[in-house]
């Protein structure tokens, strides 16, 4: 889908379809990681969806300066590639929300690809309509509003999830912080051989 939804959004000129594909890639790696960590501490799993939201914010950040350059050049996608590449979309990513919905309450990283998911059928839906209003204003502000909308999604769910994640780090840190006896005025065990101080 991304490779699709990138070449469809070159060709029509599209910010809203460019800002959707990138999400797609997005989304591919956020897969990835969650696979390859699934299983590991909660460590390991909260570094990955810091990694994960620190992207999307990232990600989030450059499409809204891209759609800030295609406002001001002024080009005016193709409605009709838009609308068809949308609902292609939207079917793919209601399927994986379908399929992730009961992980929507889970720890930061399997939270994260709900939240991604999520977001994305909301974006889908959203470039349906802005192709729906290119072809009936025949102006390119519908594609631009939504690219924003998009952008403000991707910057909004990197947040969150950068904020739960290192909620979980500053968790695992304070457990492993818990000081010991040894630590807290409790005499340890004599060493054999050596006859303690009388008290």
């Amino acid at each position: 889908m991304f490779a699709l939804e990138i070449a469809a959004g070159v060709s029509a000129q599209s910010a809203a379809l460019k800002a959707d594909a990138l999400d797609f890639l997005g989304d591919s790696a956020n897969y990835a990681i969650s696979l390859g960590v699934a299983g590991l501490a909660l460590q390991w799993r909260a570094r990955a969806a810091l990694l994960k939201g620190v992207s999307l914010l990232v990600l989030g950040l450059w499409v809204l300066g891209s759609t800030v350059w295609m406002a001001v050049a002024g080009t005016l996608p193709a409605a009709e590639t838009m609308g068809v590449i949308g609902a292609l979309a939207l079917i793919a990513n209601l399927t994986c929300a379908v399929m992730l919905w009961k992980h929507r309450e889970g720890d930061a990283n399997r939270r994260s690809v709900w939240i991604c998911s999520r977001n994305d059928a909301v974006g889908n839906i959203a470039v349906v309509a802005a192709a729906l209003g290119v072809f009936g204003t025949g102006t390119a502000w519908p594609d631009i509003v939504v690219a924003t909308i998009l952008a403000g999604l991707g910057v909004s769910g990197g947040w969150q999830i950068v904020s739960q994640a290192y909620s979980e780090l500053r968790s695992v840190k304070s457990k492993s912080e818990v000081p010991t006896g040894r630590h807290i005025g409790v005499p340890s065990a004599p060493r054999r051989g050596v006859i303690p101080p009388m008290l």
